[in-house]
């Protein structure tokens, strides 16, 4: 092989090395594509959409009220659930009479359509943990259920930002 195309092959070796490089560390410390599963999230994400999730902004905060966060599941590490976050540590929340109430005050949730059924609560959600619920509560496994329970921060992997494929549903998802 002439030194040309020697000189050639190894500039792309360097490039495409620092290519995969730069694709491991965005996915691992800034963005990351989940895919949602499941109706629990509905009317705000549907099964099978693609969501990026930022993974840095928690780094240095703590998620608000009603961002829409992915976690670890509690009880199966190698899963992750999606969901939005409905209290914060010190907060008191209950469901009962269609509605979901924090500190006594009803949620105004303009994301919800369908009622929420049943009670629960109130329970006071502990220092270093979020409350989370799906958006479609009634058909939604969240910390209302012992197997999730009150979401440690640690266990918190971002925040999802913007649903991106299939491309006619391309939107930010609102906060």
């Amino acid at each position: 092989m002439p030194k040309v195309w020697r000189t050639e092959a190894f500039e792309w070796g360097k490039a495409l090395a620092l290519a995969i490089i730069l694709a491991l560390v965005i996915r691992v410390f800034l963005i990351e594509v989940y895919i949602v599963d499941g109706v629990s999230m509905q009317p705000s994400l549907h099964h099978g959409e693609r969501v990026l999730v930022n993974k840095l902004v928690y780094r240095f905060s703590v998620p608000s009220l009603s961002d829409v966060v992915v976690f670890r599941y509690p009880r199966d590490g190698r899963r992750d659930f999606i969901k939005r976050v409905v209290a914060v540590a010190g907060q008191t929340v209950e469901t009962r009479e269609n509605y979901v109430y924090v500190d006594g005050v009803r949620r105004a949730e303009q994301h919800i359509i369908v009622p929420t059924h049943g009670a629960f609560g109130p329970v006071e959600v502990p220092s270093g943990t979020v409350f989370v619920m799906g958006d479609n509560r009634n058909f939604s496994l969240d910390s209302r259920d012992p197997a999730v329970g009150f979401v440690p921060l640690t266990e918190i992997k971002g925040q999802a930002m913007l649903v991106f494929w299939p491309l006619p549903h391309l939107r930010l998802l609102p906060q």
